[in-house]
């Protein structure tokens, strides 16, 4: 202890302790007291509003990069996209292998656009192609869980139906020892002027079905109206001065003969179903040149292809089938055609051979009847068999999961032959088990295929445009309102085979969740613009067309392109060219048969029939077609082909690209907007128009019926239309208003965020410390439960507190989304953006409950804008004819192509004549509306 040194106590040496203040001059502890002061209330605020100055901040920083894509911004973005090279090259390629259904080329063009979807989509290709046999599980699930997609998804659908291929085909001319006098040349010539159809003129026989002899008997159209005339002696009607220009018996029994008939006025399977009934045994069906308007040989104009006149020998293949009956695989009606279904007989399809034939044979068969009676030798054998075809499918998933736009196209090219089988031969091959046949790409299969420049692939040009904007769009930031679906059908040729299909595999998923089908088949082949649309989408259709420049003249829209009628009008005089005036009738009754506004009305003839007549969806189709005075259309024939169309049908492509961007925008607006842009009060008001042509049938026919009862009904349904728009408007403007009102006091909050911001940064710069901003990190320690960006983003609240009820944390994470996109599209753009939909239900002052009520407002809005078109479909469907369901509009019994309006009471009174039917039909149609009433009232 003594060498313990004291303890130091001086206590002027310590220090000052650092929790102590400094001796400072009273002027700067004046100073530093009201600063710190203002530290502590500011870190106190912000400690509180911190969350919501991070997201001004990360949202203003997020604004200066990009833009949410909604409304115009997005359409602007998509209509800059489509390019005439790009579909060009798209033409070229499609064109360039031949693709006929069932083929292995067939399934390669599937592959291709199976991995165009994925490039443009940003699907992520697995390790081997997602082709599903249809019925499979993954078939199945791809279709139904399109709902419950979070990302972009593209797959195969496989379907295996009856189709047939060709063995062999004869006609000849026999005098009255059946002696030959002349065989007829069954191909299609041309030279090295058109590379494709200078390829493969000799390698594309024309084919039906099996064999008969008959005398020949000239049909004109073989209408139903020709029918008749030549099974009424001396009634001919309309066909009366053609068929004596031939110098044709009339009057005669129509048994045992074959019957010439030309091409137009109706589908010509429905041709095929006429002669059947009258008793002949064969039809050859021609292309008449007399239906060529003003490009005619005698106007002064080349046959193609040194000319846009049409070739001699074409020939128009396609279906036979009788499509007013049924579309689809003739042995599984109604029900999807899986690989080992049970198959019935086809009753759609004829029981007698049938050729096409070109204008020069048909010349020469008329000359040899001139001279004499002659009889007339036809050999048409088909192989049928079971064949894989495959629809390609993409979805684009959209922020509404449960409401779905589909929009499709065909993809196979022509064929050789028309589904035709005879009676006996069907009946016993159906009865032996069905072979599954892939084609192989042999010479043989090269004798099959028509390069179809127009019909498809002017039309798969155009959606591969249409595609490649989408992808821009999601590239950019995009998602759609509402889920998009795409679709390349298959085997459309042999009869709407790939859609009605998948559209009968699927009834209850369309019926559940779809609500519009945008379709395009040719998209070129002539100068005049052409729309179709349930008159639901006529406004749409129009509106979106007057949004689109011309292809072609400046100063003019796309819509005014309906009234463009081409250029050729002659190289004789003005006013002396030679045209039929039958065909400039009909001509000008094509352009007449259309809406208030313009827009044609749907029958059959593309894929939008399963989907409007048999399942009740609006649905639209359109596309340039030909006109009297444009290049002849060389329809199903070799000659269609992509020479023909870079010089004759739209040289630049430039109509190709316009289509593009009509599809598109008719689709964006479809799945973009907030109520969607269908219209039942246009649809009401064309109801009594309907019914105003019924009536007049009535009165020329004399049919005791009483149709006010269905009126009041239709007056009714514009009466409650009308209700409807008004709440339309309401509904939409009230979004907007919540909206409106939340941005109004969103404005005032982030000032005063930014002015506390700006001081408490500051404060820590004044106390040394930077002020950056700082952003979320999201934490997730269970890998099981990791979940996507845009679902962090919409959550933005703690996971772990979500694990125990995951399902309904999942259905609210669908309601945010979806209320986020109602908002976006509404207007929530203007003031947030990025993750804005992370906080949507915890922003300053945000009227979630007033949004949620807006959005369900408008929800029932648009339920009943669907369930309008819904509302024609009977179960029973149309007599003798129940595939088809829609009591508003149908293929002609007896048309195919055309549409009948009201067809079920209409038929009643033009094909019966039957009084008691029309009166069951018109109170039939009359509950139908009366039900519709109550679905749309508001």
């Amino acid at each position: 202890m003594a060498d313990e040194k004291p303890f130091y106590n001086d206590r002027k040496a310590i220090p000052t302790p650092v929790t102590t203040l400094a001796n400072v001059p009273a002027r700067r502890r004046s100073i530093v007291k009201p600063v710190l002061a203002l530290g502590i209330v500011v870190v106190a605020l912000h400690s509180v509003l911190r969350p919501y100055v991070l997201d001004a901040v990360s949202l203003d920083e997020h604004t200066k990069v990009h833009k949410p894509l909604v409304g115009k911004r997005a359409e602007n973005v998509f209509l800059s996209v489509p390019n005439e090279e790009v579909c060009i090259a798209t033409s070229r390629h499609y064109t360039a292998k031949p693709h006929l259904a069932g083929s292995e080329i067939d399934l390669s063009t599937a592959k291709d656009f199976l991995h165009f979807l994925q490039t443009e989509l940003g699907v992520k290709p697995p390790t081997e192609d997602p082709i599903y046999p249809a019925g499979s599980p993954e078939s199945q699930s791809a279709t139904l869980s399109i709902p419950k997609t979070h990302a972009a998804q593209a797959w195969i659908d496989v379907y295996y139906p009856v189709m047939n291929t060709p063995l062999d085909r004869v006609v000849q001319a026999l005098d009255q020892e059946g002696n030959v006098i002349w065989d007829a040349d069954l191909t299609e010539h041309t030279d090295d002027t058109d590379p494709e159809a200078g390829e493969y003129y000799d390698f594309v026989p024309t084919f039906h079905g099996l064999s008969k002899g008959g005398d020949l008997v000239y049909a004109n159209y073989g209408l139903k109206e020709d029918y008749d005339a030549l099974v009424a002696k001396g009634m001919f009607g309309a066909s009366v001065v053609l068929l004596r220009l031939f110098n044709i018996n009339l009057g005669v029994n129509l048994t045992g003969s074959i019957i010439l008939a030309r091409y137009g006025g109706n589908f010509r399977g429905l041709k095929v179903k006429g002669a059947q009934e009258v008793g002949a045994v064969g039809i050859l069906i021609y292309s008449d040149t007399r239906d060529d308007g003003a490009v005619i040989v005698e106007n002064g104009y080349k046959p193609y292809p040194d000319g846009p006149a049409r070739s001699p020998t074409s020939v128009q293949r396609g279906s036979v089938q009788f499509i007013s009956m049924y579309p689809g695989d003739p042995t599984t009606p109604g029900y999807p055609s899986y690989e080992n279904v049970t198959r019935t007989e086809g009753l759609n399809i004829p029981s007698i051979p049938s050729l096409p034939f070109s204008w020069a044979n048909a010349q020469k068969l008329l000359e040899f009847s001139e001279k004499g009676e002659i009889n007339v030798r036809l050999v048409n054998h088909v192989d049928d068999k079971v064949i894989p075809i495959w629809n390609t499918m993409a979805v684009i998933p959209g922020y509404i999961t449960d409401e779905v736009v589909v929009v499709g196209n065909h993809r196979d090219g022509r064929y050789l032959f028309f589904l035709s089988f005879y009676e006996s031969e069907l009946s016993s091959s159906l009865g032996m088990k069905f072979r599954s046949i892939l084609w192989h790409s042999s010479q043989f299969n090269r004798r099959i295929q028509v390069m179809g420049a127009a019909d498809p692939t002017s039309g798969t040009a155009s959606i591969a445009e249409t595609i490649r904007g989408f992808g821009v769009l999601i590239r950019k930031g995009w998602k759609p309102l509402r889920t998009i679906v795409i679709a390349s059908w298959d085997a459309e040729e042999y009869g709407l085979i790939g859609s009605t299909e998948w559209g009968e595999d699927f009834a209850e998923f369309i019926d559940k969740y779809v609500v519009a089908y945008v379709n395009i088949d040719v998209s070129v082949s002539g100068s005049r613009y052409g729309a179709q649309a349930s008159p639901l989408l006529a406004h749409l259709v129009q509106q979106s067309a007057l949004d689109i420049p011309h292809p072609t003249q400046k100063g003019r829209t796309l819509w005014d392109a309906t009234k463009d009628t081409g250029s050729y009008f002659g190289a004789r005089e003005v006013g002396e060219a030679v045209i039929d005036p039958d065909v400039v009738a009909k001509s000008e009754a094509r352009s007449n048969a259309v809406d208030a506004l313009g827009v044609g009305i749907l029958g059959s003839g593309s894929d939008y029939t399963v989907f409007l007549q048999r399942l009740g969806i609006a649905s639209t189709n359109g596309g340039f077609g030909q006109t009297i005075n444009d290049p002849v259309y060389h329809y199903h024939s070799v000659y269609d082909s992509e020479h023909w169309m870079e010089l004759y049908g739209d040289p630049g492509f430039f109509r190709h690209t316009a289509v593009a961007k009509h599809l598109g925008l008719q689709v964006l607006r479809l799945a973009d907007n907030v109520v969607l842009p269908f219209n039942t009060t246009h649809y009401s008001y064309e109801l009594e128009n309907y019914l105003d042509k019924v009536e007049i049938l009535v009165s020329a026919q004399s049919v005791d019926i009483d149709l006010s009862p269905l009126r009041q009904s239709i007056h009714s349904l514009q009466a409650v239309s009308l209700a409807l728009d008004y709440e339309k408007f309401n509904a939409e403007r009230n979004l907007i208003e919540v909206l409106k009102k939340w941005r109004k006091e969103a404005s005032k909050l982030k000032k005063l965020k930014k002015k506390l911001r700006k001081a408490y940064c500051k404060v820590k710069k004044a106390l040394g410390h930077p002020c950056e901003p700082r952003h979320h990190h999201h934490k997730h320690h269970d890998k099981q439960y990791q979940l996507t960006e845009e679902e962090r983003c919409v959550t933005h609240t703690g996971f772990e507190h979500r694990i125990g009820r995951l399902p309904a944390w999942r259905q609210e994470v669908a309601e945010n989304k979806m209320l986020y996109g109602f908002a976006l599209q509404a207007g929530l753009e203007k003031s947030q953006r990025g993750c804005a939909k992370s906080a949507i239900s915890r922003l300053p002052h945000f009227p979630i409950g007033e949004l949620k009520e807006a959005v369900k407002r408008l929800r029932v809005v648009n339920q009943k804008l669907i369930a309008f078109e819904r509302g024609f479909i009977s179960e029973d469907g149309i007599s003798e004819r129940e595939w088809y369901k829609h009591l508003g509009v149908a293929p002609g019994k007896w048309l195919g192509y055309g549409a009948t309006t009201l067809p079920a009471l209409t038929e009643s009174i033009t094909i019966d004549g039957n009084a008691t039917l029309a009166k069951y039909e018109a109170v039939r149609l009359k509950d139908l509306l009366d039900s519709l009433v109550e679905k749309i009232k508001v």
